[in-house]
């Protein structure tokens, strides 16, 4: 790793979008940091990256536990001395298809912990430390499903926590522009474990996004809402 050389942190990163995306960083030059709730899973993911010759490092992380993400802060910090790019991209879907009157509150809570708390925790973490060094870019991975414009009925618990994460996108970008640039994305309907075997798109079209906010020049776009590179709706 070179003092120039920029870098990422990517949650849920062992698998999915996540590993895709730590793929096309790490093509990309970046210093990848895979960040993943089961350990054992996040070294062999690593593993397999590194085995491809691509550079990256591997850290334990519940985005739900604030312990675990103060413990990466610190790793962080010790091992690198800052963070270039955040990508909030660990997430769950627990409720598809059930009203908003039968999901039971366990099941909204465990779903807003994880796709708004825990973004919301490491932007709390890291974003300090890209202002400290006048330099940030931060992907919160969305969905179509937290767009306010033609919501509907059904699968509350996802929807009403994709929604909060777009928001968290708009008040975080508006308190740290112009130097930290902070977007959202809402990658379709990939081929992962969340999105099953039949769904149209790879995670490497899914990445292409990701990759391209996490990567933006100076006069690159913040506080907004894109889908293969291009701006949508909230």
């Amino acid at each position: 790793m070179t003092l120039s050389q920029k870098i990422a942190l990517v949650t849920g990163a062992n698998r999915g979008i996540g590993f895709e995306v730590c793929r096309q960083l790490s093509d990309a030059g970046l210093h990848v940091i895979l960040a993943s709730r089961d350990p054992v899973k996040g070294r062999h993911a690593a593993g397999r990256l590194r085995a491809e010759d691509r550079e990256v490092s591997v850290q334990p992380l519940d985005v739900t536990d604030p312990k675990s993400v103060a413990g990466l802060l610190r790793a962080v910090r010790r091992q690198f001395g800052r963070l270039d790019v955040l990508i909030n991209n660990a997430g769950v879907y627990l409720d598809e298809g059930v009203s908003v009157f039968d999901v039971g509150t366990a099941v909204m809570r465990a779903t807003l912990e994880v796709n708004f708390f825990g973004p919301l925790s490491l932007c709390r973490a890291f974003v300090p430390l890209m202002q400290a060094h006048g330099y940030g870019r931060v992907v919160n991975v969305s969905s179509r499903a937290g767009q306010l414009t033609g919501m509907r009925g059904r699968t509350a618990a996802y929807k009403v926590s994709k929604a909060a994460l777009n928001a968290l996108t708009l008040i975080v970008a508006d308190e740290v522009r112009p130097a930290i640039k902070v977007n959202a994305m809402y990658p379709g309907w990939v081929r992962t474990d969340m999105g099953g075997p039949h769904a149209p798109r790879s995670p490497e079209e899914a990445a292409d996004t990701v990759v391209w906010l996490a990567t933006l020049p100076a006069s690159g776009p913040t506080g907004g809402f894109f889908r293969d590179r291009k701006r949508i709706a909230w």
